[in-house]
Protein backbone atom coordinates (compact mmCIF):
# COMPACT_ATOMS: atom_id res chain seq x y z
CA UNK A 1 0.00 0.00 0.00
CA UNK A 2 1.24 3.20 -0.98
CA UNK A 3 2.19 6.16 1.70
CA UNK A 4 0.04 8.98 1.54
CA UNK A 5 1.69 12.22 2.04
CA UNK A 6 -1.04 15.04 3.05
CA UNK A 7 -1.24 17.90 0.66
CA UNK A 8 -0.05 20.44 3.59
CA UNK A 9 3.50 18.39 3.22
CA UNK A 10 3.46 17.25 -0.62
CA UNK A 11 2.77 20.67 -1.93
CA UNK A 12 4.84 22.96 0.58
CA UNK A 13 6.72 25.37 -1.09
CA UNK A 14 10.46 24.98 -1.65
CA UNK A 15 11.31 28.49 -3.43
CA UNK A 16 10.65 32.04 -2.71
CA UNK A 17 8.17 32.47 -5.80
CA UNK A 18 6.32 29.51 -4.56
CA UNK A 19 5.25 30.64 -1.50
CA UNK A 20 1.39 32.19 -1.40
CA UNK A 21 0.29 35.27 -0.12
CA UNK A 22 3.92 36.79 1.07
CA UNK A 23 5.18 38.21 -1.45
CA UNK A 24 6.32 42.03 0.38
CA UNK A 25 8.21 39.32 2.24
CA UNK A 26 9.82 37.03 0.36
CA UNK A 27 10.73 39.69 -1.92
CA UNK A 28 12.74 41.21 0.93
CA UNK A 29 14.68 38.47 1.79
CA UNK A 30 15.53 37.86 -1.69
CA UNK A 31 17.07 41.47 -1.77
CA UNK A 32 18.70 41.02 1.32
CA UNK A 33 20.59 37.81 -0.13
CA UNK A 34 21.57 39.93 -3.26
CA UNK A 35 22.63 42.39 -1.54
CA UNK A 36 24.64 40.65 1.44
CA UNK A 37 22.38 42.04 3.66
CA UNK A 38 21.53 39.17 5.79
CA UNK A 39 20.85 40.04 9.85
CA UNK A 40 22.10 37.74 12.45
CA UNK A 41 18.64 36.67 13.85
CA UNK A 42 15.21 36.84 12.11
CA UNK A 43 11.57 36.96 13.83
CA UNK A 44 8.48 35.56 11.99
CA UNK A 45 5.24 36.19 13.29
CA UNK A 46 1.98 35.14 12.38
CA UNK A 47 -1.48 33.39 12.62
CA UNK A 48 -0.85 29.24 12.29
CA UNK A 49 -0.58 28.42 8.52
CA UNK A 50 0.38 31.36 7.05
CA UNK A 51 4.26 29.82 6.00
CA UNK A 52 6.32 31.31 8.94
CA UNK A 53 8.36 28.01 8.93
CA UNK A 54 8.25 27.36 5.43
CA UNK A 55 9.78 30.75 4.90
CA UNK A 56 12.70 29.93 6.95
CA UNK A 57 13.58 26.65 5.77
CA UNK A 58 13.78 28.29 2.13
CA UNK A 59 15.84 31.41 3.72
CA UNK A 60 18.13 28.67 5.18
CA UNK A 61 18.29 26.64 2.02
CA UNK A 62 18.90 29.49 -0.34
CA UNK A 63 21.75 30.99 1.47
CA UNK A 64 23.73 27.93 1.63
CA UNK A 65 22.86 26.99 -2.06
CA UNK A 66 26.66 26.70 -4.17
CA UNK A 67 25.06 27.71 -7.29
CA UNK A 68 22.16 30.26 -6.85
CA UNK A 69 20.04 31.26 -9.86
CA UNK A 70 19.31 34.85 -11.22
CA UNK A 71 16.38 35.28 -9.29
CA UNK A 72 18.79 34.11 -6.45
CA UNK A 73 16.58 30.77 -5.22
CA UNK A 74 18.15 27.60 -4.56
CA UNK A 75 19.11 25.43 -7.22
CA UNK A 76 18.27 22.17 -5.62
CA UNK A 77 21.14 20.51 -7.42
CA UNK A 78 24.38 21.10 -5.54
CA UNK A 79 25.48 19.06 -2.37
CA UNK A 80 24.34 21.53 0.14
CA UNK A 81 20.49 21.64 -1.88
CA UNK A 82 20.55 18.29 -1.94
CA UNK A 83 21.32 17.30 1.58
CA UNK A 84 18.75 19.28 2.85
CA UNK A 85 15.94 18.02 0.72
CA UNK A 86 17.36 14.43 1.98
CA UNK A 87 16.51 16.17 6.14
CA UNK A 88 20.55 14.87 5.92
CA UNK A 89 21.93 18.66 6.61
CA UNK A 90 24.55 18.79 9.05
CA UNK A 91 24.29 22.94 8.43
CA UNK A 92 20.38 23.65 9.41
CA UNK A 93 19.13 22.93 12.91
CA UNK A 94 15.43 22.72 13.64
CA UNK A 95 14.52 22.79 17.93
CA UNK A 96 11.18 23.09 18.83
CA UNK A 97 11.06 25.89 21.48
CA UNK A 98 7.74 23.98 23.30
CA UNK A 99 9.49 21.02 24.31
CA UNK A 100 13.04 22.31 24.62
CA UNK A 101 12.47 25.54 26.53
CA UNK A 102 15.02 24.66 29.56
CA UNK A 103 17.89 26.45 29.96
CA UNK A 104 19.83 23.59 29.59
CA UNK A 105 18.52 23.27 26.16
CA UNK A 106 19.57 26.69 25.55
CA UNK A 107 22.87 25.87 26.76
CA UNK A 108 23.58 23.17 24.43
CA UNK A 109 22.44 25.26 21.41
CA UNK A 110 24.70 27.65 22.01
CA UNK A 111 27.85 24.64 22.73
CA UNK A 112 26.76 23.67 18.72
CA UNK A 113 26.83 27.59 17.62
CA UNK A 114 30.79 27.38 18.25
CA UNK A 115 31.21 24.56 15.99
CA UNK A 116 31.94 25.88 12.21
CA UNK A 117 29.98 24.45 9.39
CA UNK A 118 31.71 21.79 7.20
CA UNK A 119 29.77 22.32 4.30
CA UNK A 120 28.44 25.91 2.99
CA UNK A 121 28.57 28.89 4.43
CA UNK A 122 26.16 29.65 7.28
CA UNK A 123 25.28 27.42 10.52
CA UNK A 124 21.41 28.37 10.31
CA UNK A 125 19.23 27.26 13.48
CA UNK A 126 15.68 27.42 13.36
CA UNK A 127 13.47 27.91 16.21
CA UNK A 128 9.72 26.80 15.86
CA UNK A 129 7.41 28.66 18.82
CA UNK A 130 10.27 30.77 20.32
CA UNK A 131 7.68 32.71 22.36
CA UNK A 132 7.49 29.17 24.86
CA UNK A 133 10.99 29.74 26.31
CA UNK A 134 11.04 29.96 30.23
CA UNK A 135 12.52 33.44 31.01
CA UNK A 136 15.77 31.25 32.07
CA UNK A 137 16.46 29.94 28.76
CA UNK A 138 15.80 33.63 27.28
CA UNK A 139 18.53 35.55 29.56
CA UNK A 140 20.47 32.43 28.38
CA UNK A 141 20.15 33.26 24.85
CA UNK A 142 20.53 36.64 24.56
CA UNK A 143 24.33 37.00 24.55
CA UNK A 144 24.54 34.66 21.78
CA UNK A 145 21.54 35.89 19.79
CA UNK A 146 23.04 39.39 19.79
CA UNK A 147 26.59 38.75 18.94
CA UNK A 148 26.89 35.60 16.95
CA UNK A 149 29.62 33.71 14.87
CA UNK A 150 29.85 35.56 11.50
CA UNK A 151 28.65 31.97 10.32
CA UNK A 152 25.53 31.84 12.61
CA UNK A 153 22.54 32.61 12.02
CA UNK A 154 19.04 32.47 13.95
CA UNK A 155 15.68 32.08 12.65
CA UNK A 156 12.80 32.32 15.37
CA UNK A 157 9.39 31.62 14.49
CA UNK A 158 6.10 32.20 16.88
CA UNK A 159 2.27 32.75 16.75
CA UNK A 160 2.37 34.55 19.92
CA UNK A 161 5.02 37.99 19.46
CA UNK A 162 3.48 39.99 22.14
CA UNK A 163 4.57 36.58 24.51
CA UNK A 164 8.46 37.47 23.68
CA UNK A 165 10.69 39.76 25.97
CA UNK A 166 11.82 43.41 24.71
CA UNK A 167 15.09 42.33 25.06
CA UNK A 168 15.11 39.41 22.08
CA UNK A 169 12.99 41.09 19.71
CA UNK A 170 15.05 44.31 19.93
CA UNK A 171 18.00 41.85 18.54
CA UNK A 172 16.22 40.25 15.51
CA UNK A 173 14.56 41.79 12.38
CA UNK A 174 10.57 41.57 12.50
CA UNK A 175 8.78 40.00 9.89
CA UNK A 176 4.78 39.73 10.15
CA UNK A 177 3.57 37.63 8.06
CA UNK A 178 -0.47 38.44 7.46
CA UNK A 179 -3.31 36.02 6.88
CA UNK A 180 -3.75 34.82 3.32
CA UNK A 181 -6.43 35.86 1.87
CA UNK A 182 -9.70 33.79 0.30
CA UNK A 183 -8.57 34.44 -3.43
CA UNK A 184 -4.81 33.38 -2.92
CA UNK A 185 -6.30 30.47 -1.30
CA UNK A 186 -8.39 29.28 -3.80
CA UNK A 187 -5.93 29.84 -6.52
CA UNK A 188 -3.69 27.33 -4.59
CA UNK A 189 -6.29 24.71 -4.35
CA UNK A 190 -7.34 24.46 -7.64
CA UNK A 191 -3.41 24.19 -8.54
CA UNK A 192 -3.41 21.13 -5.94
CA UNK A 193 -6.80 19.93 -7.83
CA UNK A 194 -5.21 19.98 -11.02
CA UNK A 195 -2.57 18.03 -9.91
CA UNK A 196 -4.24 15.64 -8.07
CA UNK A 197 -6.94 15.33 -11.27
CA UNK A 198 -9.92 16.54 -8.70
CA UNK A 199 -12.63 17.84 -10.46
CA UNK A 200 -13.80 21.12 -8.10
CA UNK A 201 -15.78 23.94 -8.71
CA UNK A 202 -15.01 27.20 -7.96
CA UNK A 203 -17.26 27.25 -5.78
CA UNK A 204 -16.40 24.78 -3.17
CA UNK A 205 -12.88 25.87 -3.68
CA UNK A 206 -14.16 29.38 -2.45
CA UNK A 207 -16.18 28.05 0.39
CA UNK A 208 -12.89 25.92 2.09
CA UNK A 209 -10.76 29.00 1.32
CA UNK A 210 -13.57 30.54 3.59
CA UNK A 211 -13.47 28.32 6.20
CA UNK A 212 -9.34 28.22 6.30
CA UNK A 213 -9.95 31.77 8.16
CA UNK A 214 -6.62 32.56 6.53
CA UNK A 215 -4.52 29.66 7.07
CA UNK A 216 -3.37 27.66 3.83
CA UNK A 217 -2.15 24.51 5.57
CA UNK A 218 -5.68 24.27 7.45
CA UNK A 219 -7.31 24.66 4.01
CA UNK A 220 -5.09 21.83 2.32
CA UNK A 221 -6.35 19.96 5.18
CA UNK A 222 -9.86 20.58 4.74
CA UNK A 223 -9.10 19.88 1.07
CA UNK A 224 -7.78 16.28 1.46
CA UNK A 225 -10.90 15.71 3.69
CA UNK A 226 -13.42 16.30 1.48
CA UNK A 227 -11.54 14.53 -1.45
CA UNK A 228 -11.98 11.15 0.80
CA UNK A 229 -15.55 12.11 1.66
CA UNK A 230 -16.73 13.01 -2.16
CA UNK A 231 -13.72 11.43 -4.41
CA UNK A 232 -12.71 13.15 -7.75
CA UNK A 233 -15.57 15.42 -8.26
CA UNK A 234 -15.75 18.20 -5.45
CA UNK A 235 -18.83 20.03 -5.92
CA UNK A 236 -20.57 22.63 -3.46
CA UNK A 237 -23.33 20.54 -2.06
CA UNK A 238 -20.57 18.28 -0.96
CA UNK A 239 -18.66 21.01 0.31
CA UNK A 240 -21.74 22.69 2.54
CA UNK A 241 -22.74 18.77 3.61
CA UNK A 242 -19.53 17.71 5.19
CA UNK A 243 -18.23 21.16 6.37
CA UNK A 244 -21.87 21.51 8.09
CA UNK A 245 -21.77 25.54 6.37
CA UNK A 246 -25.20 27.05 5.98
CA UNK A 247 -25.97 27.20 2.27
CA UNK A 248 -25.51 30.83 0.85
CA UNK A 249 -29.12 30.23 -1.30
CA UNK A 250 -30.63 30.52 2.53
CA UNK A 251 -29.69 33.54 3.27
CA UNK A 252 -31.01 34.95 -0.74
CA UNK A 253 -34.27 33.11 0.01
CA UNK A 254 -34.93 35.02 3.75
CA UNK A 255 -33.71 38.41 1.91
CA UNK A 256 -35.97 38.05 -0.73
CA UNK A 257 -39.09 37.30 1.55
CA UNK A 258 -38.33 40.25 3.78
CA UNK A 259 -37.83 42.48 1.54
CA UNK A 260 -41.36 41.33 0.40
CA UNK A 261 -42.46 41.60 4.21
CA UNK A 262 -43.40 38.15 3.89
CA UNK A 263 -43.70 37.10 7.47
CA UNK A 264 -44.56 33.68 7.14
CA UNK A 265 -42.45 32.64 4.77
CA UNK A 266 -39.23 33.84 6.63
CA UNK A 267 -40.41 31.78 9.84
CA UNK A 268 -40.75 28.98 7.58
CA UNK A 269 -36.98 28.91 5.93
CA UNK A 270 -36.17 29.75 10.11
CA UNK A 271 -37.89 26.42 10.84
CA UNK A 272 -35.87 24.55 8.09
CA UNK A 273 -32.81 26.09 8.89
CA UNK A 274 -33.36 25.03 12.71
CA UNK A 275 -34.45 21.49 11.44
CA UNK A 276 -31.35 20.92 9.72
CA UNK A 277 -29.39 21.09 12.97
CA UNK A 278 -27.85 24.89 12.31
CA UNK A 279 -27.37 26.87 15.73
CA UNK A 280 -29.58 30.39 15.64
CA UNK A 281 -26.21 32.19 16.40
CA UNK A 282 -24.48 30.58 13.72
CA UNK A 283 -27.50 32.08 11.09
CA UNK A 284 -27.74 35.16 12.46
CA UNK A 285 -23.72 35.42 11.80
CA UNK A 286 -23.89 34.36 8.45
CA UNK A 287 -27.12 36.59 7.84
CA UNK A 288 -25.07 39.84 8.75
CA UNK A 289 -22.34 38.95 6.61
CA UNK A 290 -24.58 38.40 4.04
CA UNK A 291 -26.45 41.92 4.34
CA UNK A 292 -22.81 43.14 4.54
CA UNK A 293 -22.29 41.86 0.96
CA UNK A 294 -25.09 43.18 -0.10
CA UNK A 295 -24.39 47.11 1.07
CA UNK A 296 -20.79 46.94 0.32
CA UNK A 297 -22.23 45.84 -3.90
CA UNK A 298 -24.16 48.78 -3.56
CA UNK A 299 -20.76 50.91 -4.69
CA UNK A 300 -18.79 49.70 -7.57
CA UNK A 301 -15.80 51.19 -5.79
CA UNK A 302 -16.61 48.50 -2.87
CA UNK A 303 -17.77 46.01 -4.58
CA UNK A 304 -14.26 44.72 -4.88
CA UNK A 305 -14.09 43.69 -1.54
CA UNK A 306 -16.63 40.95 -1.93
CA UNK A 307 -14.29 37.42 -1.27
CA UNK A 308 -16.87 35.35 -3.09
CA UNK A 309 -16.80 33.37 -6.54
CA UNK A 310 -17.86 34.62 -9.88
CA UNK A 311 -21.10 33.32 -9.56
CA UNK A 312 -21.98 34.42 -6.38
CA UNK A 313 -20.83 37.80 -7.15
CA UNK A 314 -23.07 38.32 -9.69
CA UNK A 315 -25.98 37.01 -7.27
CA UNK A 316 -25.27 39.82 -4.74
CA UNK A 317 -25.27 42.42 -7.58
CA UNK A 318 -28.41 41.33 -8.75
CA UNK A 319 -30.19 41.08 -5.43
CA UNK A 320 -28.28 44.75 -3.92
CA UNK A 321 -30.05 46.64 -6.80
CA UNK A 322 -33.19 45.36 -5.07
CA UNK A 323 -32.33 46.76 -1.94
CA UNK A 324 -32.26 50.25 -0.54
CA UNK A 325 -28.98 51.49 1.36
CA UNK A 326 -31.29 52.54 4.14
CA UNK A 327 -32.59 49.00 4.79
CA UNK A 328 -29.64 47.62 4.56
CA UNK A 329 -28.71 49.48 7.39
CA UNK A 330 -31.45 49.25 9.77
CA UNK A 331 -30.98 45.55 8.50
CA UNK A 332 -27.75 45.17 9.97
CA UNK A 333 -28.46 47.37 13.05
CA UNK A 334 -31.56 44.60 14.40
CA UNK A 335 -28.92 41.99 13.11
CA UNK A 336 -26.21 43.18 15.57
CA UNK A 337 -28.56 43.79 18.35
CA UNK A 338 -29.95 39.78 18.56
CA UNK A 339 -26.07 38.76 17.90
CA UNK A 340 -25.49 40.52 21.38
CA UNK A 341 -28.58 39.78 22.96
CA UNK A 342 -28.30 36.03 21.77
CA UNK A 343 -26.08 34.32 24.97
CA UNK A 344 -28.48 36.49 27.47
CA UNK A 345 -31.56 35.07 25.96
CA UNK A 346 -33.49 32.45 27.52
CA UNK A 347 -35.95 31.86 24.97
CA UNK A 348 -33.21 32.25 21.77
CA UNK A 349 -35.14 30.65 18.88
CA UNK A 350 -37.96 33.55 19.90
CA UNK A 351 -35.36 36.35 19.69
CA UNK A 352 -34.19 35.17 16.41
CA UNK A 353 -37.70 34.76 15.12
CA UNK A 354 -37.99 38.50 16.21
CA UNK A 355 -35.10 40.35 14.70
CA UNK A 356 -36.46 38.51 11.73
CA UNK A 357 -40.25 39.40 11.86
CA UNK A 358 -38.82 42.89 12.61
CA UNK A 359 -36.54 43.02 9.21
CA UNK A 360 -39.88 42.28 7.69
CA UNK A 361 -41.57 45.42 8.74
CA UNK A 362 -38.59 46.98 7.01
CA UNK A 363 -40.24 46.49 4.08
CA UNK A 364 -41.15 50.50 4.04
CA UNK A 365 -37.55 50.95 2.45
CA UNK A 366 -38.12 49.95 -1.15
CA UNK A 367 -35.57 49.80 -3.99
CA UNK A 368 -36.54 53.37 -6.19
CA UNK A 369 -37.80 50.68 -9.71
CA UNK A 370 -40.16 48.79 -6.81
CA UNK A 371 -41.62 52.42 -5.35
CA UNK A 372 -42.02 53.67 -9.09
CA UNK A 373 -44.63 50.64 -9.32
CA UNK A 374 -46.35 50.86 -6.01
CA UNK A 375 -49.82 52.86 -6.20
CA UNK A 376 -51.36 54.79 -2.99
CA UNK A 377 -54.77 53.55 -2.04
CA UNK A 378 -57.06 56.04 -2.27
CA UNK A 379 -55.86 58.22 -4.14
CA UNK A 380 -55.96 58.77 -8.18
CA UNK A 381 -53.60 57.44 -10.61
CA UNK A 382 -51.32 60.30 -12.24
CA UNK A 383 -53.77 59.90 -15.99
CA UNK A 384 -56.72 60.04 -13.81
CA UNK A 385 -56.70 63.50 -12.76
CA UNK A 386 -60.26 64.65 -10.88
CA UNK A 387 -62.00 66.99 -13.72
CA UNK A 388 -61.94 71.00 -12.41
CA UNK A 389 -66.02 71.31 -11.27
CA UNK A 390 -68.53 73.62 -13.04
CA UNK A 391 -68.87 77.13 -12.49
CA UNK A 392 -72.41 77.28 -10.19
CA UNK A 393 -71.02 74.01 -8.60
CA UNK A 394 -67.64 76.13 -7.75
CA UNK A 395 -69.34 79.08 -6.59
CA UNK A 396 -71.55 77.06 -4.50
CA UNK A 397 -68.29 75.09 -3.06
CA UNK A 398 -66.51 78.25 -2.76
CA UNK A 399 -69.50 79.94 -0.08
CA UNK A 400 -69.27 76.69 1.76
CA UNK A 401 -65.83 76.62 2.35
CA UNK A 402 -65.76 80.41 3.61
CA UNK A 403 -68.66 79.62 5.99
CA UNK A 404 -66.41 76.41 7.22
CA UNK A 405 -63.61 79.29 7.72
CA UNK A 406 -65.70 81.11 9.69
CA UNK A 407 -66.95 78.02 11.62
CA UNK A 408 -63.31 77.38 12.46
CA UNK A 409 -62.40 80.52 13.42
CA UNK A 410 -64.86 80.81 16.00
CA UNK A 411 -63.75 77.31 17.97
CA UNK A 412 -61.48 78.24 20.54
CA UNK A 413 -57.80 77.54 21.18
CA UNK A 414 -57.84 74.69 24.10
CA UNK A 415 -60.01 72.69 21.70
CA UNK A 416 -57.86 72.55 18.87
CA UNK A 417 -55.39 71.63 20.98
CA UNK A 418 -56.96 68.93 22.51
CA UNK A 419 -58.41 67.64 18.97
CA UNK A 420 -54.25 68.10 17.60
CA UNK A 421 -53.47 65.44 20.78
CA UNK A 422 -55.91 63.38 20.16
CA UNK A 423 -55.04 63.13 16.59
CA UNK A 424 -51.78 62.07 17.26
CA UNK A 425 -52.45 59.33 19.93
CA UNK A 426 -54.49 57.87 17.69
CA UNK A 427 -51.78 58.16 14.91
CA UNK A 428 -48.86 56.57 17.37
CA UNK A 429 -51.50 53.51 18.15
CA UNK A 430 -52.18 52.49 14.19
CA UNK A 431 -49.05 53.17 13.51
CA UNK A 432 -46.52 52.36 16.00
CA UNK A 433 -45.31 49.03 14.74
CA UNK A 434 -43.93 51.55 11.65
CA UNK A 435 -42.87 54.10 14.16
CA UNK A 436 -40.38 51.03 15.79
CA UNK A 437 -37.85 51.63 12.30
CA UNK A 438 -37.80 54.91 11.83
CA UNK A 439 -36.03 57.82 13.26
CA UNK A 440 -37.12 60.10 16.14
CA UNK A 441 -36.69 63.34 13.64
CA UNK A 442 -39.04 61.57 11.19
CA UNK A 443 -41.15 60.63 14.25
CA UNK A 444 -41.35 63.94 15.28
CA UNK A 445 -42.29 65.07 11.47
CA UNK A 446 -45.22 62.80 11.74
CA UNK A 447 -46.68 63.18 15.30
CA UNK A 448 -46.14 67.48 14.95
CA UNK A 449 -46.49 67.92 11.15
CA UNK A 450 -50.10 69.15 11.24
CA UNK A 451 -49.47 71.16 14.49
CA UNK A 452 -46.45 72.95 12.35
CA UNK A 453 -48.24 73.69 9.49
CA UNK A 454 -50.72 75.31 11.57
CA UNK A 455 -48.54 77.49 13.83
CA UNK A 456 -46.70 78.39 10.24
CA UNK A 457 -50.15 79.37 8.93
CA UNK A 458 -51.10 81.27 11.87
CA UNK A 459 -47.48 83.33 11.46
CA UNK A 460 -48.33 84.03 8.07
CA UNK A 461 -51.67 85.44 8.40
CA UNK A 462 -51.29 87.34 11.47
CA UNK A 463 -49.68 90.41 11.28
CA UNK A 464 -46.27 91.19 13.21
CA UNK A 465 -46.13 93.49 16.18
CA UNK A 466 -43.23 96.21 16.18
CA UNK A 467 -44.38 98.35 19.55
CA UNK A 468 -41.12 99.90 20.62
CA UNK A 469 -40.05 99.69 24.45
CA UNK A 470 -37.44 101.04 27.08
CA UNK A 471 -35.13 98.95 29.25
CA UNK A 472 -36.77 99.82 32.68
CA UNK A 473 -39.40 98.21 30.45
CA UNK A 474 -37.61 95.33 29.71
CA UNK A 475 -36.32 94.79 33.33
CA UNK A 476 -40.03 95.46 34.66
CA UNK A 477 -41.05 92.34 32.45
CA UNK A 478 -38.02 90.46 32.91
CA UNK A 479 -38.03 90.28 36.91
CA UNK A 480 -41.92 89.78 36.36
CA UNK A 481 -41.56 86.40 34.15
CA UNK A 482 -38.44 84.68 34.94
CA UNK A 483 -39.32 83.23 38.53
CA UNK A 484 -41.75 81.21 36.28
CA UNK A 485 -39.69 80.34 33.36
CA UNK A 486 -36.70 79.14 35.18
CA UNK A 487 -37.97 77.53 38.85
CA UNK A 488 -36.59 74.18 37.53
CA UNK A 489 -33.18 75.51 38.26
CA UNK A 490 -32.11 77.71 41.37
CA UNK A 491 -28.72 78.84 40.09
CA UNK A 492 -30.21 79.43 37.07
CA UNK A 493 -32.84 81.98 38.50
CA UNK A 494 -30.27 83.36 40.91
CA UNK A 495 -27.94 84.22 37.81
CA UNK A 496 -30.95 85.52 35.27
CA UNK A 497 -32.12 87.53 37.75
CA UNK A 498 -28.90 89.20 39.51
CA UNK A 499 -27.99 90.50 36.05
CA UNK A 500 -30.24 92.64 34.04
CA UNK A 501 -30.64 92.27 30.22
CA UNK A 502 -29.16 94.92 28.22
CA UNK A 503 -31.24 96.65 25.12
CA UNK A 504 -29.30 97.12 21.87
CA UNK A 505 -30.38 97.72 18.52
CA UNK A 506 -33.15 96.78 16.59
CA UNK A 507 -34.79 95.03 20.02
CA UNK A 508 -31.57 92.37 20.55
CA UNK A 509 -31.33 91.71 24.21
CA UNK A 510 -28.27 90.72 25.22
CA UNK A 511 -27.93 88.21 28.72
CA UNK A 512 -24.78 87.64 30.44
CA UNK A 513 -23.92 84.02 31.82
CA UNK A 514 -21.81 83.55 34.95
CA UNK A 515 -20.18 80.23 33.55
CA UNK A 516 -20.46 78.24 30.23
CA UNK A 517 -22.90 75.64 32.51
CA UNK A 518 -25.05 78.90 33.14
CA UNK A 519 -24.92 79.48 29.15
CA UNK A 520 -26.46 76.53 27.82
CA UNK A 521 -29.08 76.40 30.47
CA UNK A 522 -30.17 79.81 28.93
CA UNK A 523 -29.92 79.34 25.28
CA UNK A 524 -31.90 76.04 26.36
CA UNK A 525 -34.84 78.58 27.39
CA UNK A 526 -34.21 81.11 24.59
CA UNK A 527 -37.42 80.13 23.21
CA UNK A 528 -39.66 80.36 26.17
CA UNK A 529 -37.78 83.76 27.08
CA UNK A 530 -39.19 84.74 23.49
CA UNK A 531 -42.44 83.91 23.41
CA UNK A 532 -43.02 85.55 26.63
CA UNK A 533 -41.06 88.54 26.00
CA UNK A 534 -42.79 89.10 22.66
CA UNK A 535 -46.16 88.91 24.11
CA UNK A 536 -45.77 90.69 27.09
CA UNK A 537 -43.68 94.26 24.96
CA UNK A 538 -46.24 93.68 21.99
CA UNK A 539 -43.20 93.04 20.00
CA UNK A 540 -42.54 89.81 17.46
CA UNK A 541 -38.72 91.54 16.15
CA UNK A 542 -36.99 90.69 19.85
CA UNK A 543 -34.24 88.90 19.53
CA UNK A 544 -31.81 87.52 22.47
CA UNK A 545 -28.17 86.43 22.34
CA UNK A 546 -26.14 85.55 25.06
CA UNK A 547 -22.31 85.91 26.42
CA UNK A 548 -20.04 85.13 29.54
CA UNK A 549 -19.06 87.67 32.05
CA UNK A 550 -15.71 88.55 31.92
CA UNK A 551 -12.94 86.03 33.62
CA UNK A 552 -11.88 89.07 36.01
CA UNK A 553 -15.80 89.46 37.31
CA UNK A 554 -16.47 85.72 37.69
CA UNK A 555 -13.33 85.50 40.04
CA UNK A 556 -14.26 88.56 41.79
CA UNK A 557 -18.12 87.22 41.73
CA UNK A 558 -18.99 86.16 45.54
CA UNK A 559 -20.00 82.42 45.84
CA UNK A 560 -19.84 81.32 49.43
CA UNK A 561 -21.20 82.84 52.72
CA UNK A 562 -17.83 84.08 53.95
CA UNK A 563 -16.53 85.39 50.19
CA UNK A 564 -20.34 87.24 50.70
CA UNK A 565 -19.73 88.98 54.04
CA UNK A 566 -16.29 89.96 53.19
CA UNK A 567 -18.02 91.72 49.87
CA UNK A 568 -20.87 93.51 52.28
CA UNK A 569 -18.05 94.54 54.46
CA UNK A 570 -16.03 95.92 51.54
CA UNK A 571 -19.17 97.87 50.65
CA UNK A 572 -20.16 99.29 54.26
CA UNK A 573 -17.80 98.76 56.82
CA UNK A 574 -20.07 99.12 59.75
CA UNK A 575 -21.58 95.75 59.20
CA UNK A 576 -17.95 94.39 60.35
CA UNK A 577 -18.73 96.30 63.87
CA UNK A 578 -22.44 95.63 64.23
CA UNK A 579 -20.85 91.94 63.87
CA UNK A 580 -18.29 92.09 66.64
CA UNK A 581 -20.54 94.57 69.29
CA UNK A 582 -23.19 91.59 68.53
CA UNK A 583 -20.72 88.83 68.39
CA UNK A 584 -22.38 87.05 65.38
CA UNK A 585 -21.33 84.03 63.61
CA UNK A 586 -21.25 83.67 59.79
CA UNK A 587 -23.82 81.05 58.96
CA UNK A 588 -22.38 78.40 56.42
Amino acid sequence: MENFVVSARKYRPVTFDTVVGQSSITNTLKNAIRNQHLAQAFLFCGPRGVGKTTCARILAKTINCQNLSDKFEACNECESCVSFNKSASFNIHELDAASNNSVDDIRNLVDRVRVPPQVGKYKVYIIDEVHMLSAAAFNAFLKTLEEPPAYAKFILATTEKHKIIPTILSRCQIFDFKRITVDDIAKHLKYVAENEKVNASDDALHIIAQKADGALRDALSIFDQLVSFAGNELTYENVIQNLNVLDYDYYFRIVQHILKGDASGTLLIINEIIDNGFDGQYFIIGLGEHLRNLLVCKDPATAGLLEVSENLRKRYLDQSGLCETAFLLKALSINNQYDVQYKSSNNKRLQLELSLLQMCGLKGFPAKDAAQKIKTPGLPSPDKTPKAPEAPKAAKINKEAEAQKKEVATETKEEAVKEEKEEATSYQAEDDSLLEHISIKKTSKILNGDKEKEEATEEIHQPKEKTPFSESELHTSWAKGIPEISKHSANLQSSLMSRKPVLKDDFLIEVTADNKVIDKEIKKLVPALLKYLRKELNNDFIAITTKLADIKEQQDKAYFPDEIYKKMVEKNPEIKNLRDQLDLEIDF
